[in-house]
Parts: C-alpha cells; structure tokens; sequence
C-alpha cells in the first residue's frame, strides 16, 4: 500500500478508445479494493514548429477539462460507486502520470494513445511509465474493431 491512509488507483485518459478501456478497468479495480480513483488527463500547447502562434484566446486546460469529463461520464455514468477526483494538468504525458503515481497503489494506461501509430502493440508513454513509475502499471489494450 502507498504511504498515504487512502488506496489510489490512478489512470491516464486521453479520449482515445485505449484509454477509454483502461478507465474502465481501473474504475472496476478501484471499486474492488476500495480505492480511490485518479483519472488525469494532460494537456500541451500544440508545436509551433517555429512559426509564432497566437494562443492566448484557446484555453486549453479547459477543454482538457471538458473532454476527461465527457469520457468519465462516457464510460463510467453517473452512478459511481468509488470515489472519483479526476486531474487536468498541463505537462509530458508520461512525466505527468509518473510523478501522479508516486504514492498510487496501481497506474493504469492505454496500449496507445491518439499519438499511436496504427498497429504499435505499445505506445511511448505505455512504455516510459512500465520502466519508470514507482507502482505497479497495468497496460490495457482497447478492444479491436
């Protein structure tokens, strides 16, 4: 167990269909062992690829927020049965999770996210976070189609 008096299982959601499986999961395990579930969703400022770019009318923490809101309510519904503090944050995805996950009991991601390339059996931040979290990571591949 983490060294706090409260179970944690955090997961990282980007609204592809991978992570909506691995939300699903870690809602399922969280309700299991009494845990709290973490889902956090991260957000970057699109690349300028060295053309300036003016930004400051986009609010991007707030459509990250509406976006992990919409799949919490996509997957999960509205009768939750464990307790939910999801997390916007701006950041590396896989930095993010991994320090996310310093006191979790478990870390749950997608096989690939958005970023994938079609077929990839393991996306970057799947990988970087199974050689780096301090916790256990489970990596759940979404359902083929």
């Amino acid at each position: 167990m983490n060294g706090s008096t409260t179970s944690q299982v955090v997961v990282g959601v980007d609204g592809s269909e991978s992570s909506k499986s691995a939300l699903r999961w870690a809602a399922r395990q969280a309700e299991l062992t009494g845990a709290e579930l973490r889902p956090i969703q991260v957000w970057q400022p699109p690349p300028s690829y060295g053309m300036p770019v003016d930004y400051s009318d986009v609010d991007f923490e707030a459509q990250a927020r509406k976006s992990l809101q919409h799949t919490i309510g996509e997957v999960l519904g509205e009768h939750l049965t464990t307790p939910v503090t999801p997390e916007v944050t701006e950041g590396h995805p896989a930095a993010v999770l991994i320090e996310a996950a310093e006191n979790a009991d478990l870390l749950v991601v997608g096989s690939h996210g958005h970023g994938a390339f079609s077929g990839m059996l393991l996306g970057s931040v799947g990988q970087h976070c199974a050689q780096h979290a301090a916790c256990p990571v489970f990596i759940v591949r979404a359902p083929d189609r």
